[in-house]
């Protein structure tokens, strides 16, 4: 079942079982505002478990790129297109979202994001491998993130 992230009024709706639920959702909802500001896009999102092929598509670019599994468990995804860019999310329940941005024309921006909800720890399997910048949000305090270029096609 969809569920249409309200930036206005943050909710931790399927989101409960996270330690950080309260910054997740901010940060779930920081994405929806950024979309529905930018592209006039209804940023929606599913369980985990009802959309499959999303979850092993951003699954498959991390093991491919990065040689990256992450250990926690994904509580919701997101994927659509928007001026010609696939875009695809995925909510961790430690607090972690991924987001896959791929330019569908050939020699576009394509990468890997990672955010990190305010008061979650740098999980083990990045903490070696990436330096995160920190930014201030309204909806989820303070984002630190960080980010790779995806060099293949997918």
């Amino acid at each position: 079942m969809s569920y249409v992230v309200d930036y206005e009024h943050v909710s931790t709706v399927g989101l409960e079982s996270s330690p950080v639920a309260e910054a997740l959702a901010g940060l779930r909802a920081n994405e929806a505002r950024y979309f529905r500001n930018k592209y006039d896009h209804v940023f929606t999102v599913t369980r985990a478990d009802e959309a499959p092929e999303t979850l092993e598509w951003v699954t498959r670019i991390l093991r491919d790129e990065r040689d990256l599994v992450i250990e926690s468990r994904p509580l919701e995804v997101s994927e659509f297109e928007v001026d010609g860019i696939r875009m695809a999310y995925v909510f961790y329940e430690s607090g972690l979202s991924i987001n896959v941005m791929y330019t569908l024309a050939e020699g576009g921006k394509r990468a890997v994001g990672f955010k990190l909800s305010d008061g979650m720890e740098v999980p083990d399997e990045l903490a070696p491998r990436f330096k995160f910048a920190r930014q201030r949000s309204k909806l989820a305090g303070t984002i630190r993130g960080s980010f790779f270029v995806i060099k293949g096609e997918y």
